[in-house]
């Protein structure tokens, strides 16, 4: 059994010459899966397979994938403009006899613009094609390091979510065992509840009163939110125990949770009960919290 959270961080870099690359992917809460890639010139081939890579592999969460990569220093390439020079030399040898100019030299020649070429090293398709692959490569190992750092995270979630589960459980079962629901204690507070009012107000009909109270008492009975506090509690411990991605089932789990805790307090005419109730609440409370993390 391993919950995921869904935050993490991983970074791996790696070298196909004349290229290095790294990754970067940072993933934070989302209600679902969205991933956003920032890509260098000349490895936007890589997009398609890069983000199928990461919705097969995460299930929740905005996943920030980033790969920067930088080339290699090299020479400039140098290249002489032959046909360029050959036309000023026989520019230059077409001029009529006894010119006053002097002799061309080389690097005069050389000097002109155009005649020698400076641009920089520039890879080909195949070389660019190579160190994309290996930095798709290099994406498999950071999601897994990713992968990793979520499962880890999780674990430490995990502990902290049992231990909220089986206190609801337990408060639970507080507020089953609770003294001011047993019948005695219901019947008592009915009976002095009547008796207060017939004394307010002789002239009402007894039997009325009895009637309301007993309407009363149905409306205040908590044995239905109770039950459903219960079930939510295996459920709970179910998902707690999977392999599978349970963020969002938790998460209705515990507005589930909230819910029975809220309607228990609304009916309860019990301080000791109410007490139990806002505890209820307050631990479910942290419990939802908890739950926004997991995958």
């Amino acid at each position: 059994m391993s919950l995921k959270s869904m935050t993490g961080f991983a970074r791996t870099s790696g070298h196909r010459p004349p290229w290095d690359w790294a990754w970067e992917l940072k993933a934070v809460n989302a209600k679902g899966l969205d991933v956003r890639l920032r890509l260098p010139p000349g490895f936007e081939r890589t997009e398609a397979e890069a983000r199928a890579k990461l919705t097969s592999g995460l299930a929740r969460g905005t996943v920030y994938a980033t790969l920067s990569a930088q080339r290699e220093a090299t020479s400039p390439k140098v290249r002489i403009n032959t046909e360029m020079l050959g036309s000023l030399l026989q520019a230059i040898e077409s001029l009529p006899p006894g010119s006053s100019l002097r002799p061309a030299s080389m690097d005069g020649l050389l000097a002109i613009r155009g005649v020698v070429e400076v641009t920089d090293a520039t890879d080909d398709e195949h070389i660019l094609a190579e160190a994309a692959a290996a930095a798709l490569t290099g994406l498999e190992v950071a999601l897994k390091d990713l992968v990793a750092a979520r499962k880890a995270e999780g674990a430490a979630l995990q502990t902290v979510l049992t231990a909220r589960v089986e206190r609801i459980a337990s408060l639970t079962q507080a507020a089953e065992d609770c003294p001011g629901r047993k019948v005695d204690a219901v019947k008592a507070r009915l009976a002095q509840s009547i008796s207060q009012l017939t004394e307010a107000s002789p002239a009402l009909d007894p039997a009325r009163l009895h009637q309301e109270a007993l309407l009363m008492a149905a409306k205040a009975d908590v044995r239905e939110e109770l039950d459903r506090l219960t079930a939510h509690v295996a459920a709970a411990r179910e998902l707690l125990a999977s392999d599978a991605p349970a963020g969002r089932k938790l998460d209705f789990l515990a507005q589930e949770f909230a819910r029975e805790a809220n309607t228990l307090c609304s009916k309860s005419n019990d301080t000791a009960l109410t007490s139990l109730g806002m505890e209820l609440r307050i631990e479910i409370e942290q419990f939802r919290e908890q739950v926004q993390n997991i995958e």
